[in-house]
């Protein structure tokens, strides 16, 4: 509101104007407040931040990048980009990277994307010109796909996930990039199929990525059956809407030992390039790997091995 079109309002109004917004700001600190102790008060005691531990360690991250389509409404794929190289990651697990209806052609510019970051489309889309399968795409900087499969995943809206093994410098790695549904029912169905999925094969490290659509903490949440495989599920990294993130809707989340930090990536330009903000984590291989090896060693009865 400019000078000239308050000269035009009494000034009593223009004071109870001012106080309304500085209400509403306080009522906004106030909600973020509160859905964050909520969240937090549903914390089990081994959520905690963990500390880096080895240069053996590789960047992983997940990215809802809304079909390009900004905060401010405006389709700008050159700036999801120059988000995806802020991340600097190894590995980028990506979702809503085509178009949803028509040809369903991938949106992002990829060789502008490779030239920025290093980072290369894995191969898994069935169209010529799409990047992923239901809007899940994978990025990778170096290593080699040993296998890949394309699950459809149950519910009442066409969802599906990524299950990529791959051959990375540090070691073998499972990797599943979901976006999964709307609703809570058919959350738990596609929670069964991605574990049911991932049981398949050699016994290595499984990393788990992508927008969960689930920000219920506790036994209301619709990932509670994760818990067995991936142990204590976070619900302090708040993603979601990205200019007031106060929901935890995206996750990265690993076998035992697996991931060692996990934290959002909360950037000026990422606040404004997508309504969510990216998860990134550190994450060690060889620290799961010998993991899955004690576990192993555990279940051995004795005198055999």
């Amino acid at each position: 509101m400019t000078k000239r079109h308050r000269a035009f309002l009494d000034p009593a109004l223009i004071a109870r104007l001012r106080r309304t917004s500085r209400r509403f700001s306080s009522m906004k600190h106030d909600l973020r407040a509160r859905l964050q102790a909520m969240q937090l008060a549903n914390l089990e005691p081994d959520d905690r931040p963990r500390v880096e531990s080895s240069g053996r360690e590789i960047t992983v991250a997940s990215y809802n990048i809304h079909k390009c389509v900004g905060t401010d409404g405006r389709f700008d794929p050159a700036r999801i980009a120059h988000v995806i190289a802020e991340l600097d990651a190894d590995v980028v697990a990506i979702q809503e990277a085509d178009q949803r209806f028509g040809r369903r052609r991938g949106l992002l510019d990829l060789q502008a994307l490779e030239g920025m970051t290093g980072l290369t489309l894995v191969p898994t889309s069935e169209k010529p010109d799409g990047h992923g399968w239901h809007g899940n795409a994978l990025l990778l900087k170096t290593g080699a796909v040993q296998d890949m499969r394309r699950l459809a995943l149950p519910g009442a809206e066409p969802r599906g996930a990524l299950l990529v093994d791959l051959d990375l410098p540090t070691g073998p790695l499972r990797m599943v990039a979901a976006h999964l549904g709307l609703l809570r029912r058919s959350r738990r169905w596609q929670i069964h199929s991605i574990l049911n999925a991932i049981q398949d094969g050699p016994s290595v490290p499984v990393l788990l990525m992508g927008d969960f659509n689930e920000w219920r903490p506790g036994n209301r949440s619709s990932l509670l059956a994760l818990r067995p495989v991936f142990g204590p599920l976070s619900h302090e990294h708040f993603s979601f809407p990205s200019y007031f993130p106060v929901i935890a809707l995206d996750r990265v989340i690993g076998s035992p030992g697996l991931v060692t930090k996990l934290e959002v990536h909360n950037s000026p330009l990422a606040r404004v390039a997508s309504d969510h903000l990216p998860m990134k984590a550190r994450i060690d291989i060889p620290a799961a790997l010998n993991e899955l090896l004690r576990q192993a060693d555990d279940t051995t009865p004795e005198g055999q091995g």
